[in-house]
């Protein structure tokens, strides 16, 4: 059995419009989506080069440009923040390490008090917390970073 053959395919110019429309939706898309916040602690750390890191546990303590503590990507108080940081290392069999994801504009005096906190004892009690070995986080730094072209 013959089928007749009736179809032609089509040969018409090419049309833009459908293409430049969807082109500006996801352009609509993309610049929106620039616009939607980003979850977390904003925080610009100061650039260096060639520090050392630590292969023990660690926990980590985030201040931002305002001085507010930030412990397991929340905000927390000194008190909270001195008694998690006992709790972290009750539970931990080996000593830990303070690392202080700091600001850059994060001043020296926050950035001490923040380390004598980690070492000093807990309120009300002759326990110390003890965490004796603390690192501040850096960016790695560029040939820019160093002052070289």
């Amino acid at each position: 059995m013959k089928f007749p053959r009736n179809a032609k395919i089509i040969r018409s110019h090419f049309d833009v419009a459908p293409f430049a429309a969807v082109f500006f939706v996801m352009m609509m898309f993309l610049l929106l989506g620039a616009l939607m916040p980003v979850p977390g602690i904003p925080l610009l750390p100061p650039t260096a080069d060639n520090l050392p890191g630590t292969d023990r546990p660690t926990v980590a303590v985030a201040v931002d440009s305002q001085g507010r503590l930030f412990f397991e990507n929340e905000l927390v108080t000194e008190t909270v923040l001195k008694t998690s940081l006992a709790a972290a290392v009750k539970n931990s069999a080996e000593p830990l390490t303070l690392v202080i994801h700091a600001d850059k504009s994060v001043s020296y005096e926050q950035l001490t008090h923040l380390a004598l906190l980690a070492r000093g004892p807990l309120t009300g009690s002759t326990n110390r917390i003890g965490i004796t070995n603390i690192l501040l986080a850096t960016l790695p730094g560029g040939p820019e970073a160093n002052g070289k072209p």
